[in-house]
């Protein structure tokens, strides 16, 4: 195996940095609950690449790095000896979005509705919705759980479901649909 020289693993690292911090850190916030928690594990996450190589992870580092953040927020959920939990960043970017202070209230408010659904869904559910919010494919999802992507279809398909049959839901679309005309 051939050296990797010094800037090109460098640059390696930096580019990975900017495509998966954010989605990282929002994922580790949606298990974890707290921002404060989310940035160590994946801070802890972006130190564990830095031992790795370029060649090592053929072009996986997105579920390498999405497997070694949910293990260690694993890890830390259970020290804290805590459920999981979404964290409600959503509500702070739709707050910086919208126009008014009812407006903002009322996202906030829906936010919060929906991460208390989906706090209800059985933790394998919960980590295969957040991957899919977050935009894998069920391939990757199923090797970041370490599940099988018929599996990881189900996950998605029965959570969905779950949320969009719930009657506060049924009521919001409704009301959404009745404000729209």
């Amino acid at each position: 195996m051939s050296e990797i020289p010094p800037d090109s693993r460098r640059q390696w690292i930096l580019d990975v940095l900017d495509e998966y911090e954010t989605p990282l850190l929002r994922f580790a916030g949606r298990m974890l609950g707290d921002e404060a928690s989310a940035r160590d594990v994946v801070q802890f996450t972006l130190l564990r690449l830095c031992d790795q190589s370029p060649e090592g992870l053929h072009g996986r580092e997105g579920p390498w790095l999405f497997t070694v953040c949910r293990n260690k927020a694993v890890d830390m959920l259970r020290k804290r000896k805590q459920t999981e939990s979404l964290e409600t960043t959503q509500a702070t970017t739709a707050e910086s979005q919208a126009t008014g202070p009812d407006e903002v209230a009322e996202r906030k408010d829906l936010y919060e509705h929906l991460r208390r659904l989906i706090d209800r869904l059985p933790a394998a559910q919960r980590e295969a919705v957040s991957l899919w919010a977050e935009g894998f494919n069920y391939a990757r999802i199923a090797e970041i759980i370490d599940h099988s992507e018929g599996n990881v279809r189900v996950l998605v398909h029965r959570a969905l479901k779950q949320l969009r049959t719930h009657p506060s839901v049924q009521r919001l679309v409704e009301e959404g649909l009745e404000a729209r005309g």
